[in-house]
């Protein structure tokens, strides 16, 4: 029996070995503090260890990544209000050395706004899309073959209000991404309470206006981010304001959101403070699963997704070990989670359980000043 048991052992950690993948993770930071720029950890996804970040070049204020998809560049958004004399944020490109997971500059362009907080790469690795958050702005960049930036070929500025005159006077722009076949980008603006969508020419980096325009999420919700399912059938919106996450079913033809479901973030028996607000949303690799952060509350929400109908269930809370997880990411095998806690300085671990969803801490935490982004690079 006990020979029996330990074969059986040894062939789940055979598997578990096989797919195991070792990477480059990148940190993008505020620099008002401890850090300096972006950092790099190496992740063996066998064993889940994340090593200390160190230094792998000197950014300001790198609040966003996006890796090109060929994964030699990585780009983030500079979230400053001024560059080079002029008003405006910048979008940064960096070449990546795989060896050693170093990155080096190669050039700059203003990001079409002010405090540009989230950027991504289209599929074919032509087009930089940028959302100016200050401004409530949104910009397209080409993308050279070299992984540098040329000026934003297109530069849109949202216009509107909603009903909290706090926060939602104006635009807000806080994301923008490609759709998954590519042929549109889609915008979550806080200030306005829509999800803005464009088509997306990623070869000439030029965005326009889709029929319909935008989406709503619930007033006084605050759209900040987006995810896709798996099988690109439904999106799900992560309310910064309500602390809530609305699901849409999304018309790939069309570009068009249709409004599902929304739901609380937080457990019934904890309504929501002024001191919470929501920040990162994820879907899990295998499709069944998404994921939140809740700040104030400090804690990852996992919910289970009915593919076939687009709804979300609650299956629990789990405190992140540390003080405003602005952003998390999930490992490409869908194994682990890393928690990037603004406030406390910290980065912890997670370990996923892929039949049920759920997260159990690793006890891992790591020190970096102010981390608040984190993506990850397979090594070669």
């Amino acid at each position: 029996m006990n020979r029996v048991f330990l074969l059986c052992l040894g062939l789940q950690l055979a598997a578990l070995g096989a797919g195991a993948q070792d990477y480059h993770v990148y940190f993008g930071t505020y620099t008002d503090g401890q850090s300096r720029g972006i950092y790099v950890s190496q992740f063996d996804s066998k064993t889940g260890k994340l090593t200390p970040p160190e230094l792998a070049v000197e950014a300001r204020n790198p609040s966003f990544l996006a890796l090109h998809p060929g994964g030699k560049f990585l780009y983030s958004s500079a979230e400053i209000n001024s560059l080079d004399g002029q008003r405006g944020g910048a979008v940064e490109a960096f070449s990546v050395d795989a060896a050693t997971g170093k990155l080096r500059s190669l050039n700059h362009q203003n990001s079409g706004g002010s405090a540009p907080c989230h950027l991504s790469v289209d599929a074919t690795g032509r087009c930089l899309l940028a959302a100016n958050y200050g401004s409530g702005t949104v910009a397209a960049f080409p993308i050279h073959p070299d992984g540098s930036l040329g000026a934003a070929s297109t530069t849109l500025q949202h216009t509107g209000s909603s009903v909290n005159t706090a926060r939602q006077s104006g635009p807000h722009a806080h994301f923008i991404c490609p759709s998954p076949d590519n042929r549109f980008a889609l915008a979550c603006d806080l200030g306005l309470d829509q999800v803005l969508v464009y088509h997306l020419n990623a070869g000439s980096a030029v965005l326009t206006p889709n029929t319909p325009p935008f989406a709503t999420v619930p007033p006084g919700s605050g759209a900040r981010h987006l995810a896709f399912s798996t099988d690109h059938k439904w999106a799900f919106v992560i309310n910064e304001m309500t602390l809530t996450v609305s699901s849409f079913r999304y018309d790939a033809a069309s570009g068009t959101l249709t409004a599902v479901q929304t739901l609380s973030t937080l457990p019934k028996d904890h309504p929501a403070t002024p001191a919470d607000s929501c920040a990162e949303i994820r879907v899990h690799p295998n499709g069944k699963f998404v994921y939140g952060s809740n700040r104030g509350h400090d804690s990852l929400t996992v919910f289970a997704l009915d593919r076939r109908h687009g709804n979300l269930k609650f299956i629990e809370n789990q405190p992140t070990g540390g003080k405003t997880p602005r952003h998390f990411e999930l490992s490409p095998d869908g194994r682990w989670l890393i928690a990037e806690n603004q406030n406390s300085d910290s980065i912890t671990v997670f370990s996923i359980n892929t039949s049920t969803g759920r997260l159990t801490p690793t006890g891992q935490s790591v020190a970096l000043g102010a981390p608040v982004c984190s993506v990850f690079l397979p090594k070669k």
